[in-house]
Parts: structure tokens; C-alpha cells; sequence
């Protein structure tokens, strides 16, 4: 015979205390869902304001470019004065190909002023240190064109903070050179600077291997010593170049330089002491000197690049001359 067991009744406060923890735990479980669709709606809400203020920027970006872009044309299509007027082409900055002072740019700029109708006059206003003697060497020989050209139309150039070396191998070439008092004046001679790291590398235990045809081929590498014959080789072609900057400085001067060799030794001068040893004709600034020309209004034809164009060329030139100086050499530089 079964005997029926009765089941006992649970525990009521401990079944009481179940209920409430299971309830705790939903609570607690929605809560966490509300909470993290909270986040996400918030985060959301950012990403929408980011994209938008970027929206906003990139409109603009885009009007400001092409703002840019209208006045450039507007500038590079300006034709002065019916009445007659000077012609301006500055040369700012640092004198080498891509650059603003290129010698494109300034030759660009020269010819549209001195092909203008009511152009009476060119100034060159310069301030530079110098740069490229190739780049200074083709502008120098294109004002002397021009001047043979339009011999009726006189060039000037106009010396600001700093012509020196390059930048004043270019002003050589005018009729009449002008420059402020304090302005820095002359530094005519050739200079070439790196470094050299054949001694780092053995310290350190770095092996060099280079290969190259030519008993010479590598003898500006930093990381090879140099020798003495090289040395030598160098030393004579930067006095080559450094002669055909004083023949041509001496061509376009003429005997108004004193006859003083440290004008070609490399050292400048303020404006005051570049009168007195003939490296210029008088203290001025380009609005006095088209004053005294008779024609007051000035009108730029120097050539601007669009936004976008030197954004590219100044990236292009940045990676150019990293990678120039990782070779522990820069180039030649009027100086």
C-alpha cells in the first residue's frame, strides 16, 4: 500500500523575497535598455551636428575658393590707367622654381606689364633673399630684353626689407635701382651648405652601400667622406658661378660701383651704405618714384596663383625638398 505524502507549504517570506529580487532584476534590466537607447539616440544626435557643422565648412571652403578664384582672374586681367600708369611686378619671397618669385612668375608678370598700351614705366618690387642663380640669371636676361624692346619704357626696381644675392642680381638688370634706408642690400656671392655623416654612422655601426658608375658619381653623398680633388671640383664651380654673377652685376651697374672687391664678397649693406658704394641710385619707395614719374597710379600685373594651385605646389615643393635634405645637400643659392 502507497502512503500519500502531503507537500508542505514553502517558506512565505522567503518566497516573498524571490519575487522581489526577480522584479529588482526586470527593473533593473529595463532600465539598462531605456539607459542604452538613451546613449545611442544621444550619440546619434552628435553625429548629426558634426556632419553638419562639416557640411557647413566645406560650403564654405568651396565659396571662399571660388571668391579666391574670381579675384585672381579680376587681378591678372587689369589694364591700368587709359591716362598712363606704372607697372608693378613684385618679387616676394624666395627665388626658385614653383615659387611665387619663380622665375615664370616674374618674367609673366614683366612681359604683360611692359606690353601694356598705357604702361610709362615697370617697377620690380623686391623683397627677397635671394635663391636660385638659374632662376635669377633668366629673369635678369628678360628685363634686358624687354628694356631693348620697349626702349621707351624704363625698368626700376625697388628694393624693400631685403634684396640680396639673387634678388639683387635681378635688380642689376634695371635702368634704376632704389631701396629704403634700412634696407639690406648686396650679398652678392654662391653658396651651397650640407652635412655630412660619415663618421655618425661607423660610431654606430652602420653599414653604407652604394653603387654607382663614375669614379665621382656620389660625391656630394652625406654619408661618404669627401675628397680632397672633390672638394676642389666644388669649391671651382661655385666660383664659376659666382663670377658670372659679378660680370652680369657689373654689366647692369656699370661705373656706378665703387671699385671695392668686398662688394662681391658676400657681405651686405643697409640702403644708406649701398648709395655710397653704387649698389643703388637713391632712397625711395615705389609710390614716391611714380609720383616723381609723373604717373601716381600704380598697377600691379604681378601674377597670383588660384588657392588651389598653391596648395598643390606647396605640398609638391614640401615632399620635393624633404626629400632634397635627406640627402644632406641643398642646392646652389645666390647668397
Amino acid at each position: 500500500m502507497n502512503d500519500w505524502i502531503e507537500p508542505k507549504d514553502g517558506d512565505p517570506e522567503k518566497q516573498q523575497k524571490e519575487d522581489q529580487q526577480k522584479a529588482r532584476k526586470e527593473w533593473q534590466l529595463i532600465e539598462k535598455v531605456v539607459l542604452a537607447n538613451s546613449q545611442e539616440l544621444k550619440r546619434s544626435r552628435r553625429w548629426g551636428i558634426f556632419f553638419k557643422v562639416l557640411t557647413f565648412v566645406y560650403l564654405f571652403a568651396l565659396l571662399f575658393i571660388f571668391r579666391a578664384n574670381m579675384d585672381f582672374g579680376m587681378s591678372n586681367n587689369n589694364q591700368g590707367s587709359d591716362s598712363g600708369h606704372v607697372g608693378l611686378v613684385e618679387v616676394s619671397g624666395m627665388i626658385a622654381a614653383g615659387n611665387d618669385a619663380s622665375a615664370d612668375m616674374i618674367i609673366g608678370g614683366l612681359r604683360a606689364a611692359f606690353e601694356n598700351k598705357n604702361t610709362k614705366a615697370v617697377i620690380l618690387r623686391i623683397n627677397s633673399p635671394g635663391g636660385s642663380p638659374v632662376q635669377s640669371s633668366y629673369v635678369y636676361d628678360e628685363i634686358k630684353r624687354l628694356r631693348a624692346l620697349y626702349p621707351d619704357t624704363k625698368a626700376y626696381a625697388v628694393i624693400m626689407d631685403t634684396g640680396a644675392s639673387g634678388a639683387y642680381y635681378i635688380a642689376a638688370a634695371a635702368d634704376e635701382i632704389y631701396a629704403a634706408k634700412s634696407s639690406l642690400v648686396g650679398s652678392i656671392g654662391v653658396t651651397a651648405a650640407g652635412f655630412g655623416f660619415a663618421d655618425a654612422i661607423e660610431k654606430i655601426g652602420v653599414e653604407r652601400r652604394s653603387y654607382a658608375s663614375g669614379d665621382h658619381k656620389g660625391f656630394l653623398d652625406p654619408f661618404l667622406p669627401i675628397k680632397e680633388d672633390e672638394r676642389a671640383f666644388f669649391e671651382t664651380m661655385l666660383e664659376n658661378v659666382h663670377q658670372q654673377f659679378i660680370d652680369d652685376v657689373k654689366a647692369g651697374r656699370g661705373d656706378r660701383l665703387v671699385n671695392d672687391p668686398a662688394l662681391f664678397s658676400g657681405l651686405f649693406w643697409s640702403g644708406e651704405q649701398a648709395l655710397d658704394l653704387g649698389l643703388v641710385d637713391g632712397l625711395k619707395s615705389s609710390s614716391q618714384l611714380a609720383r616723381e614719374l609723373g604717373y601716381p597710379d600704380l598697377v600691379d600685373f604681378t601674377p597670383r596663383k588660384s588657392p588651389l594651385e598653391q596648395f598643390a605646389r606647396q605640398l609638391g615643393a614640401s615632399i620635393g625638398n624633404t626629400m632634397v635634405r635627406a640627402m644632406g645637400v641643398d642646392g646652389l643659392q645666390l647668397n
